[in-house]
């Protein structure tokens, strides 16, 4: 099992820039890519970014390419979304998830991913 904790979300004014952050424990060496993933009321469940642990083949939404970095610290199995300019519509719950090797299925396959956190709301005013 892999246990996710996320910290950090809130809000903020468009425009401006925040961060979460989320710390992984447990069997993080069965996981081969960890990824941000936000759903908001009424829409489907969105990848925004994503980065194996590996190596540094990064992959962003285009939504929030340009503005979002994934970063992650492997020694402290942390991994890092930092959102600059952000806009109303990425207001929603942002969930850290794990995908396992063994259920990989593509960065951009919600299925790949069998491992989520709690959530951390991010609220982007205009």
């Amino acid at each position: 099992q892999v246990q996710l904790v996320e910290s950090g979300g809130g809000l903020v004014q468009a425009g401006g820039s925040l961060s979460v952050s989320c710390a992984a424990s447990g069997r993080t060496s069965s996981t081969k890519t960890m990824a941000w993933i936000r759903h908001a009321p009424g829409n489907e469940r969105d990848i925004v970014a994503a980065i194996p642990w590996t190596d540094g083949n990064t992959y962003y939404a285009d939504s929030v390419a340009g503005r979002f970095t994934i970063a992650r610290y492997n020694a402290k199995k942390l991994v890092y979304l930092q959102m600059n300019n952000p806009k109303p519509e990425d207001t929603a719950v942002y969930y850290c998830a794990a995908a396992p090797a063994t259920s990989w299925k593509g960065v951009t396959a919600i299925g790949s991913y069998t491992y989520w956190g709690q959530g951390t709301q991010v609220t982007v005013s205009s």
